[in-house]
């Protein structure tokens, strides 16, 4: 299960590389829509972050998801935001081999405070696809505001949204 949770998560940060390359300096930085006025950097980057913070606190068994670096050269700058995505996707390679009979603490803020609680490696990976994923349809939303179309095969749908539904950007 770990082997298809992380070939899946190296799949669909593939579509992030497929985006970055597409778009200039210029639609990537963009934070004219709204009502957030976020850009597609952005959204690549606080997407990252999460997974950054499980790679920071997988050692310690500590995993914030609130200590996030949200360092801003990934929203603003295209080939740092693809070397980290590199970088990351080899570092979920080596989790092929990390024992996972164990629970990890996962730290979040749920609005009320922040709470600690348990998931496995395989858990909290699938969470931050899930979180990626999630953020695709978001730059989606900014892709059509800004008239922009990309063909990136399911980019921004969920795996289970049937397949006659998927339009694609």
């Amino acid at each position: 299960m770990k082997q298809l949770i992380i070939s899946s998560i190296n799949q669909n940060l593939n579509k992030a590389i497929l985006l970055i390359d597409s778009l200039d300096s210029d639609l990537y930085t963009d934070n004219t829509v709204g009502p957030y006025y976020s850009s597609i950097g952005s959204h690549i980057r606080h997407a990252l972050d999460f997974f950054d913070c499980i790679v920071k606190g997988i050692d310690d068994n500590n995993i914030d998801l609130t200590n996030r670096s949200r360092d801003q050269i990934i929203a603003e700058n295209k080939e740092e935001a693809k070397k980290f995505i590199y970088r990351l996707q080899n570092i979920l390679l080596t989790y092929l081999n990390v024992p996972t009979d164990y629970l990890i603490h996962v730290t979040d803020n749920m609005g009320q405070g922040n709470v600690t609680v348990h998931y496995t490696l395989e858990s909290v990976l699938a969470h931050a696809n899930s979180h990626l994923i999630h953020h695709y349809a978001t730059i989606g939303y900014i892709l059509d505001y800004l008239n922009i179309r990309t063909e990136i095969p399911g980019f921004g749908y969920n795996p289970t949204t049937p397949d006659a539904k998927r339009k694609g950007i």
